[in-house]
């Protein structure tokens, strides 16, 4: 009775609607209050972090809706955590017991990419680091502190299938990932396509392949480029934001942006020093946070179906429902442009605010129509 008293109430609320199905979920922002010293739980939150950047940095980036440093170089030490918790700014680093500081550490970091193959001394690379060892170290560290959470990075190898960096130990081992897994609180991965000549869609492929591996109890978080890192393939606003929102159409439940630039010149902080690259990061992580309490609620499985013109260009979705209101979330998931027709499940006519674009769309019978060109990316909001 109590149950049915509960649904009765969230759908009055407009929280859930009438035979809704549910897409597997990590928790959302909730996961985090096992931790007493992890990132925030409150549901306003979506971690939006940047990676190995100087704390001297930290108020830029929070003036463009960073939220979260991931990494410190050559740290942590004290004099970084103090500049950190004076910009207010939380951050993931490398596990030491010693530290003044450690209000403003939500977690601890391992080392980069261990499914990769290592660089050996004087040159040339080995093994990666198999599963055991990483599995090893977790159990130590959380021995040593379970307040925190262990975050764990991967590298491209989840998204490509035959990326030859991960040398002979580790390539095409799949498995493995499952065990990196196990070894680690949250896990991540990075991709960079524009930069490394590779399909943008990739990026999804990554988040979808990464949660499968978790069996959806850890949340995935993945990183996103944001600079031309070798002087070459600088990716575009709106390139963008179609990896940050494909990732969380995926089910990404945190983007990090990877913000150096090595060639020509050297420069950690490349987007805030590109005055385009800045606003379009400004105007992406205002939105994502915009849209937090929402993104942290579980995904409807049956609430649309869609329809692409173009065969060649699916167009991926998410559905959420959220204060008595629908949110559809969807982007073009391949080269190419296309006109995709929106199927509602029992809805009849209404109007479709396009979040951000200033426009509205009428829906009929519980269907609407929309253009998107290449990977473009459209939020919808549906008043039920």
């Amino acid at each position: 009775m109590t149950k049915l008293l509960a649904a009765i109430t969230l759908l009055a609320a407009g929280c859930l609607a009438a035979d809704d199905t549910y897409l597997p979920w990590e928790g959302g922002a909730a996961h985090y209050k096992r931790w007493k010293n992890g990132p925030s739980a409150d549901d306003a939150y979506f971690p939006i972090a940047v990676w190995l950047q100087s704390p001297r940095n930290a108020e830029a980036y929070k003036a463009i809706g960073i939220n979260l440093y991931v990494g410190l170089w050559r740290g942590p030490n004290d004099d970084q955590l103090k500049e950190l918790e004076a910009s207010g700014m939380p951050v993931l680093a490398g596990f030491k017991e010693r530290l003044a500081y450690r209000g403003i550490l939500r977690g601890w970091t391992m080392m980069d990419e261990p499914d990769n193959a290592q660089p050996k001394p004087g040159g040339g690379y080995g093994s990666c680091v198999l599963p055991p060892a990483i599995a090893e170290q977790y159990r130590a560290w959380k021995a040593a502190d379970p307040s925190r959470p262990v975050y764990l990075n991967v590298g491209q190898g989840v998204a490509n299938e035959a990326y030859k960096g991960r040398g002979s130990d580790c390539a095409r081992h799949d498995e493995h990932y499952a065990e990196y897994i196990k070894a680690t609180d949250i896990i991540s991965y990075d991709i960079y396509p524009v930069n490394s000549g590779y399909p943008l869609w990739w990026t999804g492929k990554g988040v979808d392949r990464l949660r499968q591996w978790a069996n959806y109890e850890k949340p995935v978080w993945n990183w996103i480029e944001a600079s031309s890192i070798r002087g070459e393939g600088k990716p575009t606003g709106a390139q963008i934001k179609a990896q940050v929102w494909m990732s969380i159409i995926h089910g990404s439940m945190g983007i990090g942006y990877f913000c150096h630039q090595f060639k020509p010149v050297s420069d950690e902080a490349a987007p805030l020093h590109d005055a385009a690259i800045k606003q379009a990061l400004k105007e992406i992580n205002g939105q994502v946070t915009s849209l937090a309490r929402v993104l942290n609620t579980r995904s409807v499985a049956n609430g649309v179906t869609v329809k692409s013109s173009n065969t060649e260009v699916p167009v991926d979705t998410m559905l959420k429902r959220h204060g008595g209101e629908t949110y559809l979330f969807a982007i073009g998931a391949r080269p190419g442009a296309t006109s995709a027709k929106f199927a509602m499940r029992e809805m009849g006519n209404f109007q479709v605010t396009v979040i951000g674009e200033n426009r509205t769309l009428q829906a009929r019978n519980g269907q609407f129509e929309d253009h998107f060109g290449e990977y473009e990316v459209h939020l919808y909001r549906i008043r039920n």
